[in-house]
This record gives C-alpha cells, structure tokens and sequence, in this order.
C-alpha cells in the first residue's frame, strides 16, 4: 500500500482528493487543524498541526511517503496579495521543510499557470516556491492549471466561447491552450494519477498534460472488457 500525506486536506481539492486516494487503496495521513477534524473523509489518519509552522507536524510525515502540498488561500484574487505570501508561500516552505526531513518519495505541488496576464503576485509566489522545489532535490510533480472550475468556481464558464475563437487563431492558440479551464473532476484525476506515477525528477504538468493525465487515471480505472462478453445490441 503507498503511503500519501496532504497538507490542505480539508479544502477545495484537499477534501474529494483524499477521498479518492482511500478509496484507491493509498494509506492517507492527512494534516488538519483540530477543530477541522470532523470534516476529513472517513478512511485516511488524521493529522492535527499548524500548516504554517512545520514544527507542529514534522515528526508525523511518514517516511518515504508521497507529499501533496494543497494548503492555500481560498478564492485567491488580486486583494488577497499580502495573504500570498503569510500563507500560500509560509506554508509551502513548512511543507517542503517536513517533505525533505521525512525523506519523501515525491512531493506534488500544485502550482499556476504562467506567464499570464493577471494575477501577477500570485503566479510570483508560486513560481517561487516551484523554484525552491526544484532546488530542493526532491522527486516532484507540479501541476499548473489556470482555473480549476467546480462547485463555487463557475463563473469562468461565460469564457468558454472566447476560447473557443483563441483556439482558432494561431496566435492565440497556444495561450488559450496553457490557459485553458479544466474541471475539478479532471485536476482530482491529474492528482491520483501523479501520486500513482511518481516521477524520477521533476514533472511539469500544464493544463495539456493535466487533461491527458486524468484521461489517463480514468482509463486505468476501467475493467478490462470480458472475452466472453457479447456485443451489446441496440434496438431501433
């Protein structure tokens, strides 16, 4: 069985994520507050520390576990900016301290697309810390997508005929590509397909990659076809 340890496994990804990862089979150690206990999926080992503060959960990273890093500001827009860095990049770098004292197998981080043209502090934290991963020698996946759309995260569909016409005019197709939408259902697939899949190195999964990696983890999940299985038949 491989052993996984979240960091934001009460959130937007962090809560279906470790729902998944149980029902895969992973032995999931998953890092809370403790008045957020209750709402961790019933299956994976609780965790009680301080995101923020790697002292607090050091010890309880099992070794050679996968890490995946998910603590963030919710809803992150361009007001939350001094949140960036107290949170998102303070609590990478307690992950990242616990990941390599664990001797960790491969730590997943998810990241941001860039370059783009908002958003400009954000995608700087990230970039960041994607910069401190890499130097840290560790074997990690990073995924980059722009927008993950899901409950509370609708909005950006009113996009999607825009993108359709950026996907038309070459100039703008690469961009629309690398900035394109992908569905919560996908990014959690992308997820469980790279913890099952760790990497020699490090990985870098744009919103391409994510959509042919979650394509990939729900064709794996499918039964292989019966050879004694007839051929449906449809009526008219």
């Amino acid at each position: 069985m491989s052993t996984v340890f979240i960091s934001g496994a009460t959130g937007y990804l962090g809560r279906p994520l470790t729902q998944l990862l149980v029902a895969a089979g992973f032995e999931v150690h998953a890092l809370t507050r403790p008045q957020s206990i209750h709402k961790l999926p019933l299956g994976c080992i609780p965790v009680t520390g301080d995101a923020l503060d790697a002292s607090s959960f050091l010890d309880t990273v099992p070794l050679g576990a996968t890490y995946i890093h998910l603590t963030g500001v919710a809803h992150p827009g361009p007001a939350k900016s001094a949140e960036f860095r107290t949170i998102d990049q303070a609590s990478f770098h307690a992950s990242l301290q616990a990941a390599g004292a664990a001797s960790a197998a491969h730590v997943v981080y998810v990241s941001v697309a860039h370059p783009a043209p908002v958003m400009h502090d954000y995608i700087a934290v990230r970039r960041e810390c994607e910069a401190s991963l890499k130097e840290s020698g560790l074997n990690a996946t990073i995924l980059r997508p722009w927008y993950v759309l899901g409950p509370g995260h609708r909005w950006p569909y009113l996009l999607i005929p825009l993108y359709k016409v950026a996907g038309l005019v070459p100039g703008w197709r690469e961009g629309a590509q690398r900035l394109g939408l992908i569905t919560r259902e996908q990014m959690l697939a992308a997820l469980v397909h790279a913890a099952a899949n760790p990497p020699a190195g490090v990985r870098v999964l744009g919103v391409p990659e994510i959509r042919a990696a979650s394509c990939a983890a729900a064709s794996a999940s499918q039964p292989a076809p019966s050879k004694n299985r007839r051929p449906s038949t449809l009526s008219a």
